[in-house]
């Protein structure tokens, strides 16, 4: 399992990302607010202002303060795949 730091200690595992997202659409900030509704939002902003969303294969959002450019090489290749 490959972990991916989503910022301020927190991380998330790269096999279960499905996509991670701007949150700045209505269909995504719609996408959100159902998440809360139901209990599967996970915010890890720590108070800032969201920059990204993870979209995760358990039906959990995840909220971050990076940007979602932080995450492209991260999210989609391996440790090898980047060498």
């Amino acid at each position: 399992m490959t972990l991916i730091d989503i910022g301020f200690g927190s991380m998330v595992s790269r096999e279960r990302i499905i996509a991670v997202v701007s949150p700045d659409s209505a269909p995504i900030k719609r996408m959100v607010q159902e998440s809360r509704e139901r209990g599967m939002l996970i915010d890890a902003t720590y108070g800032r202002k969201t920059a990204s969303i993870f979209i995760m294969d358990s039906d959990h959002v995840i909220l971050s303060a990076l940007p979602p450019e932080r995450f492209g090489p991260a999210a989609g290749e391996s440790k090898e795949e980047q060498q």
